[in-house]
């Protein structure tokens, strides 16, 4: 795997760590986030300076899109709630750091596979939705189904469902934040985190590429390499 790769992995990995315990109790709560805003911020601009126009256009993209439905979600519609209320200030870096991840994953998958990697989510849903534990599961899967299927990089977003899910797992087991088992204005309910966590992030993707394809004056429809 490349540099960027490890370094977003380990990022995400020991940063929802460092945020969520403080470095084991070495910091106090009240600043236990900050060594990992600096340093996910400073990843952010090391690399923005070093990207060409495109890749600057997605970071903004992703940034201006992740920030306001992030508070929308915790604040507004109280899907998930932040170990200290407010949104973290390295969310939004972060949101770049898992969209370009899933997309060097997903550069390496063959596009005949982007549908059947979906698969594994079926029972799981099922289960779920049986239980009654999480009935939202299947308006999720519908539409990561869907994005796959008629979205303009399927092999971007069957890797995003899976890469949201393995960041969601963590932060929610570490305690970075914890999703309501009841969906606020729906009646259904969701697992901490819901199993097809990614649906949220294959939308976000989608207007990213949009965004992209405006400003570039390319089709909507990019492709991977």
């Amino acid at each position: 795997m490349s540099q960027r790769v490890w370094l977003y992995i380990s990022t995400i990995a020991v940063g929802l760590w460092i945020s969520a315990t403080g470095v084991g109790g070495l910091l106090p709560d009240s600043t236990a986030e900050w060594p990992v805003n600096l340093w996910c911020w400073g990843v952010f601009v090391a690399i923005f300076a070093r990207a060409d126009r495109k890749e600057r256009i997605e970071m903004i993209a992703v940034v201006a899109l992740a920030t306001p439905m992030e508070l929308f979600f915790s604040e507004v519609w109280l899907i998930y709630e932040y170990q200290r209320d407010l949104m973290p200030l390295f969310v939004p870096a972060g949101h770049y750091f898992l969209f370009d991840l899933g997309r060097r994953g997903a550069s390496l998958m063959d596009p005949r596979w982007a549908m059947p990697a979906l698969l594994p989510f079926v029972p799981l849903v099922a289960y779920g939705v049986y239980s009654g534990d999480d009935t939202s599961g299947v308006f999720l899967l519908v539409l990561v189904l869907g994005f796959t299927q008629w979205g303009p990089q399927p092999r971007l977003y069957a890797a995003m469902a899976w890469a949201a899910l393995a960041m969601e797992l963590w932060g929610t087991y570490l305690g970075n934040w914890a999703w309501s088992p009841d969906v606020p204005w729906t009646g259904l309910t969701a697992w901490n985190p819901p199993l097809l966590v990614g649906a949220f992030y294959c939308f976000g993707d989608l207007l990213v590429n949009l965004c992209v394809a405006k400003f570039e004056g390319e089709p909507a429809l990019g492709v991977l390499p």
